[in-house]
């Protein structure tokens, strides 16, 4: 069967997320995004581990669900054309943070566990370590290296995803404190890595440019901190509804099962481009080896963003010369469509209440973006969204790339569209 999963995303007990961040919250718009399987997040946070247990139950191998008490609790927050039943996968994200050949390193790495049982020898080594219930995402003093050695010692069959590989501060490629080899990070564990995420700043053509990645499948995941940020990135999977049929699926990269992932658009990404946030200063690559790595305004360094830490690394011109690659496309979040269209945010009552029109009457937001008929769309929503929708499924947009912490914009219609426009009717 096909079906979309987001293994990496947060709960409530990471810093800085929703508190609808939580076993309910999870499933209810798992189900309005059109999400199957879904990564629970920070299962090494003792309260949280507490709370899965206490709600989920084992529904195929290495899988769970809502038990049938919360289960219906959700259901009357889910629009009818929406439901599903969702599956959880135990999933977590953990940062090291070492010194290795003479440089502090500092990675993110996202580890899947087939039980609840392999995830607690995974919770009870880390503790020994550092204090997990700090953060749901706990941060280590330990070589990435010998995290995987007590992932694979926990249960061979767990998963271990690179988090995010190129953003410059947190990853095993990034520019301010990664590695230039996989090899030199993980030497002879190297085999049992999963999986590389590629990221919201790169997408799977950029990682096509660097022939060592060849031998690594790419993954998409939405590292959301918040519901509705779910499946902001996700993979399309062809699998029984089977965790350890996932995880070789993944593994093998075979395209008769790993059918595409779903991309942000790169630009929008907070690391895209080089840039000094301070200044409000985004620079390319070339504009970037121009200004010798130095801020025009101010002359201190530029944070050195994936697009130009891609290019120092890759040694292809050509992506598609990659012999595995798993198709891709781009999505724009419905919520931000229908904000560019109002000239709004993306959380205003206006927003909601014609995204969960649109979600009740056509289904999960997957599908509204991806398969529904345009005419279908309009009919429900008229035709400026339909247009809109259809524009993005073509590509036909504008971005603006970001830099340094800061998210690019990323727009169906252009700010002087929109000016340029004396009503919203005038652009069709």
């Amino acid at each position: 069967m096909s079906f979309i999963a987001d293994f990496h995303i947060h709960s409530h007990y990471s810093r800085a997320t929703s508190p609808q961040c939580n076993a309910l919250g999870l499933n209810k718009w798992g189900q309005i995004k059109g999400i199957k399987v879904i990564g629970t997040g920070d299962f090494t946070h003792p309260q949280w581990f507490n709370e899965l247990q206490e709600k989920l139950e084992e529904a195929e191998p290495g899988l769970f669900k809502l038990k049938k008490q919360y289960a219906e609790e959700v259901k009357p927050e889910v629009p009818l054309a929406c439901w599903d039943e969702m599956r959880y996968m135990l999933s977590t994200e953990i940062s090291t943070i070492y010194s290795k050949n003479d440089r502090v390193r500092k990675i993110h790495s996202v580890v899947c566990a087939p039980s609840f049982e392999s995830a607690a020898k995974i919770n009870d080594e880390l503790s020994k370590i550092g204090n997990l219930k700090a953060d749901g995402r706990p941060i280590l003093g330990l070589d990435c290296k010998e995290l995987l050695k007590i992932v694979m010692d926990a249960s061979p069959e767990s998963m271990f995803i690179l988090a995010h590989i190129w953003t410059p501060h947190f990853s095993v490629f990034g520019s301010a404190s990664g590695f230039d080899s996989i090899d030199e990070c993980f030497e002879d564990m190297v085999p049992h890595i999963t999986a590389l995420e590629t990221g919201l700043s790169s997408d799977p053509a950029m990682n096509w440019l660097w022939s060592d990645l060849d031998r690594f499948t790419l993954v998409s995941n939405s590292d959301a901190h918040s519901p509705m940020k779910l499946g902001r990135e996700a993979n399309r999977l062809n699998t029984e509804l089977d965790y350890y049929a996932m995880k070789e699926a993944v593994k093998r990269g075979d395209p008769n099962q790993f059918l595409e992932t779903i991309e942000f658009y790169p630009e929008e990404g907070k690391y895209h481009y080089d840039g000094h946030r301070t200044c409000k200063v985004c620079l390319s690559p070339e504009e970037t080896a121009k200004n010798k790595g130095l801020c025009p305004e101010c002359g201190k360094k530029v944070t050195i963003g994936v697009c130009n830490r891609v290019k120092s690394l890759a040694d292809r011109k050509n992506p598609e010369l990659r012999p595995n690659r798993i198709p891709f496309r781009y999505l724009v979040p419905l919520t931000d469509i229908l904000a560019n269209l109002f000239g709004t945010s993306p959380n205003t009552k206006r927003v909601l209440n014609e995204y969960f029109t649109l979600v009740s009457e056509l289904g999960n937001e997957f599908h509204i973006l991806l398969d529904a008929p345009v005419p279908d769309i309009e009919r429900v929503a008229g035709a400026q969204i339909a247009t809109a929708i259809d524009k993005m499924r073509r590509g036909d947009i504008h971005i603006e790339p970001g830099y340094d912490g800061e998210y690019g914009k990323v727009q169906v219609f252009s700010d002087t569209d929109m000016k340029e426009s004396s009503n919203q009717q005038a652009l069709f």
